[in-house]
């Protein structure tokens, strides 16, 4: 059984998956809207892997006798002035929720909850991945000055990958 305490965070976070699935569509489409289709694609298989953050999180709080109570979501920032602009923003995002995940996994210490504990730690790994990605797609931006041949390339890898649900 979840403490009050531990329930209410995940429900935050789990609010904060689902903005995170929300904003990622919200890149996509602006992405699509420029005609970079490989980078809204890798935006629209973020937010499938947001939105499977957040549904393993929405389990794991009924399997541990607790209730998710959603809360509304946010709108989501939908222009951009650049598709650097798109990547460095996703990295602020992925920092953010870097941060939110480490203050809930403070709560399941102080709370003394250690199954919540190990539930998180795939999260903090996860988050490592989230951010390590991110920064490696700004350098390589930065590295073509975000135009020309070397962004229809790196568009092009980017429209190959395809989504893998997790397990």
């Amino acid at each position: 059984m979840l403490t009050k305490k531990l329930q209410d965070a995940l429900n935050k976070q789990i609010n904060r998956e689902f903005f995170s699935e929300y904003l990622y569509l919200s890149m996509s489409a602006y992405l699509e809207s420029i005609e970079m289709e490989g980078f809204a694609n890798y935006f629209n298989i973020q937010a499938q892997e947001e939105h499977f953050h957040a549904m393993k999180m929405f389990n794991f709080v009924h399997d541990k006798g607790g209730r998710v109570i959603l809360k509304p979501l946010g709108e989501p920032k939908a222009n951009f002035k650049s598709v650097l602009e798109v990547i460095e923003e996703a990295l602020e995002h992925e920092r953010y929720i870097t941060k939110s995940i480490n203050e809930l996994m403070d709560v399941a210490i102080k709370e003394n909850d250690h199954s919540v504990k190990s539930f998180l730690e795939w999260y903090v790994d996860e988050q490592v991945e989230e951010e390590a990605t991110m920064s490696k797609l700004i350098a390589k931006l930065k590295l073509i000055n975000g135009e020309g041949l070397g962004l229809l390339t790196l568009d092009n890898e980017l429209g190959q990958r395809k989504y893998t649900p997790e397990e």
